[in-house]
């Protein structure tokens, strides 16, 4: 566009006004966590799933997490190709900057964990107070404990659908995770939360066959 910028990839960036910026074409890149949630929600439900429009690159450190647990992947250049086993085994994760585990994909893949065979840990590096979904999954059975930074989510057969409330966009995504899995009905409350990060998410669960309604939002 014409723009003056040097330092891309450093820690510091410097700007040097222009005096007109031309007009150009440029896709936006896909959603790295958006394309990490529905991978757990295969996962999850012990199915099959191909996203489309995305970009193995930019999840490897989600990927390299997901085989671990059991899951066959098969990446092309712009899908990505899923195949969960019937229980996954658990993992251990850590939050790191890019291009490290991703902050964002911690509550989801928790949640994920909660029906993993054996014991996961989960430890946070990034940000403090990103436990608060904890909470409420264990209101559908799941057993996290909480320590400091880390969380010990010991695997459990099956989650129960549950009145639950979202504490923030990420740790809503794992409700929702939760709740396509539990046996039963699951309410979450404060899906405005959710609906911030992911575009018309309803719609796209029920096309690959979730029982999901939005109720109360315009």
């Amino acid at each position: 566009m014409g723009a003056k910028i040097d330092g891309a990839g450093t820690d510091k960036i410097q700007i040097q006004g222009v005096g007109k910026l031309k007009d150009i074409g440029y896709n936006i890149m896909p959603d790295r966590i958006e394309t990490g949630t529905f991978l757990c929600l295969a996962v999850a439900t012990k199915g099959n799933l191909i996203l489309e429009n995305t970009n193995a690159t930019h999840v490897t450190p989600i990927i390299n997490k997901l085989e671990e647990a059991g899951c066959k992947i098969k990446a092309e250049k712009t899908t990505i190709e899923i195949i969960a086993p019937k229980r996954i085994k658990a993992i251990d994760i850590k939050t790191m900057p890019y291009p490290g585990f991703p902050t964002d994909m911690q509550s989801v893949f928790t949640s994920m964990l909660t029906t993993a065979k054996g014991t996961s840990i989960v430890i946070e590096n990034i940000f403090e107070n990103r436990y608060k979904y904890t909470q409420e999954l264990n209101k559908m059975g799941a057993k996290i404990t909480v320590e400091g930074k880390s969380a010990i989510v010991r695997g459990v057969r099956r989650l129960y659908g549950a009145s639950v409330k979202a504490t923030d966009l990420r740790g809503g995504a794992a409700l929702v995770l939760a709740g396509v899995m539990a046996k039963g009905e699951t309410i979450i409350e404060n899906v405005e939360y959710i609906l911030r990060g992911y575009e018309c998410l309803d719609k796209k669960l029920l096309n690959i066959g979730a029982n999901i309604r939005l109720e109360g939002i315009n």
